[in-house]
């Protein structure tokens, strides 16, 4: 499973790169008006409206791409469960440090008390804040 998830963000990862480099070389609106009377179709390497059609196709393609990798990979990662659940300062134990010439203190855990829920200390509603006489 892990190797396919690696594969699936590879291609994504990819494909995002490819298609920031193709709408890079893409043209403007304001572009096309210079190529229509000639201004750019002989230094171009698909003609005048050739680079744009081939362009644009490209860029649909991998935005495809992009958008199916996208999917897979929320539904793999909505599939993985996580690795524990406990709390991260109940499996740290602290480094016992011995001073200069004093034994090492063999550290000790001690579990930690459950949470108890409090109530707000303000009403939650603003009706109960207007003062009665």
């Amino acid at each position: 499973m892990n190797v396919l998830l690696t594969i699936v963000l590879a291609v994504q990862i990819l494909t995002a790169l490819a298609m920031i480099g193709l709408i890079l070389l893409q043209h403007g609106k304001g572009a096309d008006m210079g190529a229509a009377f000639g201004g750019g179709a002989s230094g171009s390497l698909f003609g005048a409206t050739g680079s744009a059609n081939f362009l644009s196709r490209t860029t649909a393609v991998l935005a495809a791409v992009f958008f199916v990798c996208t999917l897979a990979l929320a539904y793999f990662s909505h599939s993985v469960k996580p690795a524990s659940s406990g709390s991260v300062l109940e499996s740290a134990v602290p480094a016992a440090v011995p001073a200069s010439g004093a034994a090492a203190i063999p550290s000790t855990t001690v579990p930690a008390a459950p949470a108890v829920p409090v109530a707000p200390a303000t009403p939650a509603s603003g009706a109960a804040q207007i003062p009665t006489k």
